[in-house]
């Protein structure tokens, strides 16, 4: 137990050193670990020794990534997306196993060769999300793309763990009691074990859907925040245990209940609970990675290894490139899609590893092949930063000099996103003499709109030195138009911690993100789509031959009645029956109301003028 918390003990002081100074290096935090493992791992100062320990311990902040990746994945969503995860992911995985498997093929048996395309065609899911997440890039196109082949891939290590084994060709590696899970599952029949496998599944999708919500209900009335901090970590185990007792991967049940609890009121609650533990155990898994990397072996085969490394980084870099142009990604979305995709992944140690123990691959051939992924996953940030530089690059050179460079005046308003809505509202304050300072992430909306005589700056609105840079400390208002809720959220919160002074305007897609916002105190929500709405029926009740006064008077009272429900909503959201029954009561109230014709209504109407904030 000494010798364990000693060599955490270092694993946390290398990140604390390291990480701080890739950041500095504008390297991101995932060289840094990298880095710090190769210093303090056995084949450099030799500071830790049982690295494989290590390894084992810290996968588990891979199966908690896993789990938040489900919460962001509502099953409306999942269902959505199902032609991007089946599209992109699909054919990234089919089409890299194949190659992989055909040249491997000419030197191996095609049972091994099969595994072996079959493993590298998976990703690192931790290094991408976390690298795409830190550079804002996670809602680009190309962010979206990769976010769908990394979905597909996780969900297609299943098939893998019950396929890799009946290509056995060598005798297998007895495994001991600890290694076989919580009870041995292949001493039953096959059909009772498929039978369990199926159960398992089954139940982490009931106890999320039936038990988790109103398990967390009970706790968050406590108050008490480490318990409700316990039992989401509880579920995250819970579910991997199930998962390993069967012989599944355990991301898979974190996964599945991630996705259960997407739909739930504590979905915001449970990612900021969990997220500092993934985290930390992110990092010291990247670390463990680092340590792994054996030089010795390295340098007796450096010739095949560094082969191996250039050859899967360059057939999954041609791959997704085809795939990005058969489903028309854009030129430079295209680029950034395959750099992200083209190293090997950490489920690659987890499948080469059971290779080894059910006689697929010798070891001769299973270590070069884990150097190899591993070299190509520390090359991965720096293929990030690269890429950065070289898009950075040609950006600047279509882009004129002072686009980098946000002119210094008099602005007052700064608005953040510059899409469809945001045009609109930059056009409208520019023609009545409003100039504000308008950043937008799109570089090709970018220039298109520079083109038009539009004064755009490009950049994430949601960084701090940008906000800054762009006159926030002394401006007077932000507005903000995101259509992604998350992004505007973390740009609200960030904005009204660092510039007090600000007020804040923002559009909400719907009534859901509405109360998402409300959430964080924002309170001037303008529903992108409410006021067209409005515009919409009382053009329709004109053209059905309602008086146009009529038709602009009941416009006017149900803005007004809709602006009183929203807070009385807002606050019974998490009740699902108080919430339908006062949906219900305010709804034949409006009825009741728009019915008037007396001079009760006309009066209520002429009220509705005064509303402060009408478009909630």
């Amino acid at each position: 137990m000494d010798a364990f918390l000693l060599q955490f003990f270092i694993f946390l002081v290398a990140a604390a050193v390291a990480v701080p100074f890739a950041k500095k290096l504008g390297l991101g935090s995932v060289l840094g670990y990298l880095m710090a493992g190769i210093v303090i791992g056995p084949f450099g100062a030799s500071l830790i020794h049982d690295v494989e320990a290590i390894m084992h311990f810290t996968e588990f902040g891979v199966v908690m990534m896993l789990f938040l990746v489900g919460l962001e994945l509502k099953p409306s969503l999942l269902w959505q997306l199902k032609t991007s995860i089946i599209g992109f992911g699909g054919s990234q995985v089919i089409v890299t196993s194949l190659i992989i498997t055909a040249i491997a093929a000419a030197y191996l048996p095609w049972q091994q060769a099969l595994a072996i395309g079959l493993i590298l065609s998976l990703s690192s899911t931790a290094i991408v999300l976390q690298t795409l997440q830190e550079k804002g890039q996670m809602k680009t196109e190309a962010g979206q793309s990769v976010f769908a082949v990394l979905l597909f891939q996780d969900l297609a290590v299943i098939p893998m763990l019950a396929i890799i084994p009946l290509l056995a060709t060598l005798p297998s590696v007895s495994l001991d009691h600890h290694d076989s899970g919580v009870f041995d599952l292949h001493a039953l029949p096959e059909y009772l074990q498929f039978m369990c496998t199926v159960g398992a599944v089954v139940l982490v999708l009931a106890i999320g859907k039936y038990a988790g919500q109103p398990m967390f209900r009970i706790i968050a009335r406590t108050g008490v925040r480490e318990i409700f901090v316990a039992a989401a970590l509880a579920l995250v185990i819970g579910s991997s245990l199930l998962m390993l007792a069967v012989g599944l991967s355990p991301a898979l049940g974190a996964f599945l209940a991630g996705v259960v609890l997407a739909d739930s009121e504590f979905r915001h609650e449970l990612e900021s609970d969990i997220e500092p533990f993934k985290g930390l155990l992110l990092g010291i898994f990247f670390i463990s990675i680092g340590a792994s990397l054996n030089f010795p072996l390295i340098g007796e085969n450096v010739t095949l290894i560094i082969g191996m490394t250039v050859g899967l980084i360059a057939i999954k870099g041609l791959v997704l490139i085809l795939i990005g142009k058969v489903f028309s990604i854009s030129s430079k979305e295209r680029s950034l899609f395959a750099v992200a995709l083209a190293q090997g992944g950490e489920f690659a140690f987890v499948l080469f590893q059971l290779t080894k123990n059910t006689g697929v691959l010798p070891v001769s051939i299973i270590e070069p092949l884990i150097s190899a992924v591993a070299i190509s996953m520390f090359l991965a940030p720096l293929m990030f930063v690269l890429h950065d530089k070289l898009t950075r690059s040609t950006f600047e050179e279509e882009a004129s000099q002072d686009e980098d460079v946000i002119q210094k005046g008099d602005h007052k308003v700064i608005v953040a996103g510059f899409g469809q809505l945001g045009v609109d509202i930059g056009r409208f304050l520019l023609s009545a003499g409003i100039k504000p300072v308008i950043l937008d992430y799109d570089s090709n909306n970018v220039a298109v709109l520079r083109k038009l005589g539009i004064e755009v700056y490009y950049g994430d609105a949601t960084r701090l030195d940008l906000l800054e840079s762009a006159g926030a400390a002394d401006a007077e208002l932000l507005v903000v138009t995101f259509s992604n809720t998350e992004s505007a959220k973390h740009l609200i919160e960030l904005a009204a911690k660092h510039y007090p002074q600000l007020k804040i305007v923002v559009n909400a897609k719907d009534r859901e993100a509405a109360f998402e916002l409300m959430d964080i105190g924002a309170d001037n929500i303008y529903r992108e789509t409410f006021d067209s709405a409005l515009s919409i029926g009382q053009s329709a009740m004109m053209q059905l031959g309602v008086d146009p006064y009529e038709a602009h008077r009941l416009k006017q009272i149900f803005r007004k009645k809709d602006m009183q429900m929203m807070p009385e909503l807002y606050k019974q959201r998490c009740e699902e029956e108080s919430y339908i029954s006062l949906y219900k009561q305010h709804h034949a109230q409006l009825e009741a109301l728009m019915k008037l014709g007396s001079n009760e209504g006309l009066a209520a109407a002429s009220k509705a003028w005064a509303v402060k904030n009408p478009d909630h």
